[in-house]
């Protein structure tokens, strides 16, 4: 009788997982999971789903502008099924393009967070001493302003420090750094809490007796068992990336408007919104709310699935 290979007996012990039937016995959970699929689906394969391609230049028409949605006006035209802004850019296509741009910066960010408190929280919770009163000083005071403002503070300080130009070049690098820098402090405390009870262990005590190095015992020995608590971070902080990056958009230190986001597209509608144009920004707006809230109902899931004492 021939043996399952690895990926058929990997799939069996995910079927029968406390996680899976949490799953789907959850129809929340599916519909969010259903939403968030379909929606980062649509948005990476924009390029050949979209319509029309709204950022180029070549293709726009003046005349085609604020047009208003085919479905919901006579005055429509169904090749901008969702209507069109005043540029002729066809608002369907918008989103699905700036959608990418929010999801792209959302996932970059949230890794470089991770990265950042990952790495503190292991050492800090690992050396301790004035090592760990150092890290964790320095996320007290961090964790005393909101994080928009410290992503605002370094944007402006990056700005005061490069051109106009340059900096609208590299603005999606400077929005990611930004706020992962502002979002580090929740997986640096997180890990640093969940070694600081692992690291007395017998498993950690022996892997020291045979020699290894503090570096390898982290990495190979205490990180696997912290990362619970961190996917459940990192999956609630997505929402709240997206948010930070539509909201800095929003308010004009985000994305530039030749290549926008979700918050750049609501706040190029909310420009026209009271001459009547109202769906420039309420389409962007209901795709920015279904993904985030999607998101965040995910994380709620997740949180509570890898909790050992609500099984």
């Amino acid at each position: 009788m021939a043996k399952d290979s690895p990926a058929s007996g990997w799939l069996h012990r995910a079927a029968d997982s406390d996680v899976w039937w949490s799953f789907k016995s959850s129809p929340m959970t599916v519909g969010a999971a259903t939403v968030t699929f379909l929606i980062v689906a649509i948005a990476f394969l924009s390029p050949v789903l979209a319509p029309h391609t709204p950022f180029d230049p070549a293709t726009l028409s003046l005349t085609d502008g604020l047009k208003p949605p085919a479905m919901l006006s006579a005055d429509g035209d169904w090749t901008f099924p969702l209507g069109t802004d005043d540029q002729g850019r066809d608002i369907l296509s918008s989103i699905m393009y700036g959608t990418r741009l929010s999801l792209v910066v959302g996932f970059a960010s949230v890794v470089v967070a991770m990265a950042l408190g990952i790495t503190l929280g292991l050492v800090s919770g690992y050396i301790g001493g004035a090592v760990d009163a150092l890290i964790m000083r320095i996320a007290d005071v961090q964790l005393t302003f909101p994080a928009i403002l410290v992503a605002l503070l370094i944007d402006g300080i990056v700005r005061g420090i490069i051109s106009v130009k340059r900096h609208d070049e590299i603005a999606i690098y400077v929005i990611v750094g930004a706020i992962g820098l502002s979002f580090w402090v929740q997986y640096a405390r997180t890990v640093r809490g969940s070694v600081l009870v692992e690291k007395n262990k017998e498993y950690v005590q022996a892997a020291r007796v045979i020699g290894l190095s503090p570096l390898l015992i982290m990495v190979r020995h205490v990180l696997p068992n912290v990362t619970g608590p961190v996917l459940v971070i990192a999956t609630i902080n997505l929402g709240l990336a997206i948010i930070t990056e539509a909201t800095l958009s929003f308010l004009g230190v985000g994305l530039p408007s030749t290549e926008p986001s979700l918050g750049t597209l609501i706040r190029l509608g909310n420009e026209v919104l009271q001459s009547g144009d109202w769906w420039i920004t309420v389409f962007p707006g209901i795709t920015l709310a279904a993904l985030v809230l999607a998101v965040n109902l995910l994380g709620d899931w997740l949180r509570d699935a890898l909790n050992p004492k609500l099984r």
